[in-house]
């Protein structure tokens, strides 16, 4: 048997228009007993996906636990990149299970998902589980998450893995969206944001440009 390849690309790979973003529960009270990642990491890595989403249009909700009683305010580097966006504020665990989350999914019509929030073994597997038993694909930026200890965010991952859902990561996530540096429109945003969010790759894309005048990634 032949096969003939083509160069389009994987239906598995993520689009801006193809999936929607939830970013779940990255707040104070929720970070204070992470130790799976450290926090700098965690909320750069944040930060970037949200950047990423935000430049990309990606529809995105934001949603929290228990802000004013008991977790505290979401991330900064969250928010700032969707300004004037309401937060869906929770009871239950398992963002899944809140009427509000749920309204905002169907309203947006994505049937791919995008995961990320504090902590992997409750807040992610929730809805993770959830989404995949109701047909839903479901994808899990593994390093933008993070639990009590690497054990937990490990066996979650894997868990979720098991049920479906396909691993990824903040910088995966950037690169993903951009995927041709001849995407102009959206060049100078998404080397931007790696140059601030993406560790030693942005450091590199800083000097290629300073010294070189470098175009790509």
């Amino acid at each position: 048997m032949t096969i003939t390849a083509k160069a389009v690309p994987g239906s598995k790979l993520l689009t801006p228009a193809d999936h929607a973003l939830i970013m779940i529960d990255y707040q104070s009270q929720m970070s204070f007993a992470t130790h799976s990642i450290d926090a700098i990491t965690l909320r750069n890595n944040a930060a970037l996906v949200a950047r990423a989403a935000a430049g990309f249009k990606v529809p995105t909700i934001l949603t929290t636990v228990a802000a004013n009683s008991f977790s505290g305010p979401m991330y900064q580097e969250i928010t700032d990149a969707f300004p004037g966006q309401p937060l869906l504020d929770r009871t239950s665990m398992n963002t899944w299970e809140d009427e509000a989350v749920i309204k905002q999914v169907n309203a947006i019509g994505k049937t791919r998902l995008v995961l990320g929030g504090l902590w992997t073994s409750v807040c992610i597997v929730g809805p993770a589980l959830s989404a995949i038993e109701q047909g839903f694909e479901v994808y899990v930026v593994a390093d933008a998450c993070g639990d009590v200890s690497a054990e937990a965010h490990d066996r979650a991952m894997d868990r979720m893995v098991q049920a479906g859902a396909r691993p990824m990561t903040s910088l995966q996530y950037l690169l993903e969206l951009q995927r041709d540096w001849a995407r102009t429109d959206t060049y100078e945003s998404t080397t931007g944001i790696a140059r601030v969010y993406g560790g030693s790759y942005g450091l590199g894309i800083t000097y290629a440009k300073t010294m070189f005048h470098a175009q790509g990634g």
